[in-house]
């Protein structure tokens, strides 16, 4: 029975409040380590699912292809500027149509033919 002494007078001078600091600091650490990982796992998955989506047709105006026509134009609205300040920032903007026009010209040249430079026969 003497032990149970030293520890009520371990206990009376706050000799275990070193354990219970060195536990919960522990725990903390401990689940702030499960939250990065479940955020890292997170991350990977959302990456997966991207990856197996198919990319989407956008025109350089950054509109869906579906939004042309048959002649290239986009019949998306988007805001354009009406007022200016004096260091020319935009102030208002009104809805308007979108000026692109997809490019629908020929496709740039995928071989390019150069003569040798030298006269080696």
């Amino acid at each position: 029975m003497d032990w149970f002494w030293w520890v009520l007078i371990l206990f009376w001078t706050g000799g275990f409040a070193w354990v219970a600091d060195t536990v919960r600091t522990a725990l903390r650490n401990r689940h702030e380590r499960k939250l990065e990982l479940m955020d890292v796992e997170k991350q990977e998955r959302i990456a997966v699912e991207a990856s197996h989506q198919t990319p989407e047709p956008l025109c350089g105006c950054t509109h869906h292809l579906a939004k042309h026509d048959k002649q290239g134009r986009c019949h998306e609205r988007v805001e354009v500027a009406t007022a200016w300040d004096e260091n020319k920032k935009p102030l208002r903007y009104e809805a308007g149509q979108c000026n692109c026009q997809q490019y629908v010209g020929p496709q740039p040249l995928s071989q390019v033919y150069a003569e040798d430079l030298t006269d080696r026969i």
